[in-house]
């Protein structure tokens, strides 16, 4: 049966516990351990599928279509276990399937409340799912004291008591902040944290403080006592240059070991950090470095591109190279001339992105690229628009445009009103249909052509899987017309309808996909695409 690791959070939000949550299951792993991580969400969404890239940041979305917080992006990438939609769950979404069940009769007339319905459904939720897990760590959202939390926190410290000892700890993040007129850390914040916990009967296993600076031992002595917690589990989370040093960081000041002991489990043996180890000398030890420049919509808040900021990184581990990346607003692009800011760069990628803001600058970067045999790598909105330029300059389709924006003359680009799942089923949409998991969502085969440049970067494959988010398509209609002008499309779905993938065979490397390469991406195994394409910037940076 599996154990269970609750981690909390309290001072300020954004400490860290994704992190925190995904470093920890690095480190069991590391010492032969199976891991799940799932995220609880207060929020009353339900889900972050309708929410804008700059109220939530990036929407990751599992294979199995769910679209789930940013923090199982790191799970996925620190531990390399596949999210599911078991794995992400939130207030709105527990409160929806009550109100459904109450509206059905489900609960025979009785009055429907937080204890026990809600907290009961919480419970559900997180033990669902969990077969053949040694640790299932389940991080709570939002901080300690948090009207919004509040059933959470009930439903935990219930399962606590159910599970019984030795299966259940608490581990809680906090901030040790360093006041610079002091001259002093202060450890008061951390304490009423623990006070906000124990009030309602958790009692933390394990304290992790963030800190700029180093905690003395006499501070963790402080926070030791007034926690009611051994001093040894005070492990100190001071900043790193790389994310990918945290899980080192955390097993070097003892946090693997202090899980351990909370369990009664052995912790003799070291783990085996060889591939974190790899990562790091790489990360800190380039051997050259290349300029990407990245033109998307939503640059002004890094969470919303975070897999793919993560993804590109992971293309410069593998090529052992540093990736500078200059985050350009695509709007600038339809104000002024694209060579005035992409000129010395090694190469153009252009994400994806929802509504006609900043769309002509896609377009304008994607004419850059190509006519300038700069590396272009177009993801969803990206691929769509290069081949609306395509068509333009390339095809003569003067009026070529997407119905996402409105009406069009030649819609290159339209909603897709209906696709054939894996298991042989047929999903509809509308324009009338409801924003929230509408989209195409999740794992979608496609087709490669053989001797294209994708094929090769994919190893001489044929056959692919890739997770998708999104409701517009290139029209089908207009391949005839683009392949005639020297547009490759190079990944077909398989049933031959819907064009997953193009290229520009006379270009070094120009590919667009209609996927979402960058959620597949790990630092230990850099998705082939991005690998790629940093390697084909780095032969760029050589000839200019």
């Amino acid at each position: 049966m599996a154990r269970y690791i609750f981690i909390t959070g309290g001072v300020v939000s954004s400490l860290g516990k994704g992190l925190l949550s995904a470093s920890l299951g690095a480190l069991l792993q590391a010492r032969g351990y199976s891991v799940r991580l799932r995220k609880l969400d207060p929020y009353l969404n339900v889900d972050p599928g309708t929410m804008s890239p700059f109220e939530h940041g990036e929407v990751f979305v599992t294979d199995d279509g769910a679209e789930t917080d940013l923090d199982l992006g790191h799970y996925e990438r620190f531990t390399g276990v596949a999210g599911r939609q078991s794995d992400n769950v939130t207030s709105g979404r527990i409160y929806s399937e009550i109100i459904h069940k109450e509206r059905r009769g489900d609960y025979l007339g009785a009055t429907v409340q937080v204890i026990p319905h809600v907290t009961n459904a919480i419970k559900e939720f997180a033990l669902n799912d969990s077969d053949g897990v040694d640790f299932m760590i389940c991080e709570v959202g939002g901080t300690a004291g948090d009207i919004e939390a509040m059933p959470f926190m009930e439903a935990i410290r219930q399962l606590h008591l159910d599970l019984g000892r030795g299966r259940s700890i608490f581990c809680h993040l906090t901030l040790v902040p360093y006041l610079s007129a002091a001259g002093e850390l202060k450890t008061k914040p951390t304490q009423h944290s623990v006070r906000d916990l124990r009030s309602i009967g958790i009692q933390p296993d394990v304290l992790v403080c963030r800190s700029e600076h180093v905690i003395p031992d006499k501070e963790r002595r402080k926070i030791a006592l007034y926690c009611n917690v051994h001093e040894s589990a005070v492990i100190p989370a001071l900043d790193v240059s790389s994310i990918y040093e945290v899980p080192i960081s955390y097993h070097n000041q003892g946090l693997d070991v202090e899980v351990l002991k909370a369990f009664g489990l052995s912790y003799g043996d070291e783990p085996d950090l060889a591939k974190w180890e790899d990562i790091k000398d790489r990360v800190q030890n380039p051997e050259g470095e290349v300029n990407i420049a990245v033109v998307g919509k939503y640059t002004g808040l890094p969470d919303a591109y975070k897999s793919l900021k993560e993804a590109i990184v992971h293309g410069g581990i593998a090529n052992r190279i540093k990736v500078n990346i200059r985050w350009i607003e695509s709007e600038l692009f339809e104000q002024e001339d694209a060579v005035h800011h992409l000129e010395d760069v090694h190469g153009i990628l252009v994400p994806g992105g929802f509504g006609k803001r900043g769309t002509e600058g896609k377009i304008a970067a994607a004419k850059f690229a190509r006519e300038n045999n700069v590396p272009y790598f177009g993801i969803c909105l990206g691929m769509q628009m290069a081949t609306v330029e395509a068509a333009r300059n390339m095809a003569g389709i003067n009026g070529a445009g997407s119905t996402e924006f409105g009406p069009q003359s030649d819609a290159v680009v339209g909603l897709i009103t209906e696709w054939v799942k894996d298991d042989g089923s047929v999903e509809a949409r509308t324009d009338e249909t409801d924003l929230g998991g509408t989209m195409r969502l999740g794992a979608y085969d496609a087709l490669l052509k053989a001797g294209s440049k994708v094929s090769e970067v994919y190893g001489g494959a044929l056959n692919i899987s890739e997770r998708h988010r999104h409701r517009y398509e290139v029209n089908i209609g207009y391949k005839k017309k683009l392949e005639a002008a020297g547009v490759v499309f190079s990944g077909m779905s398989p049933d031959g309808a819907l064009p997953e993938i193009m290229e520009h065979s006379d270009h070094p490397w120009f590919i667009g996909v209609q996927y979402h390469p960058e959620l597949k991406s790990k630092p230990f195994e850099p998705h082939p695409l991005f690998a790629s394409f940093v390697g084909a910037a780095l032969v760029n940076s050589r000839l200019v």
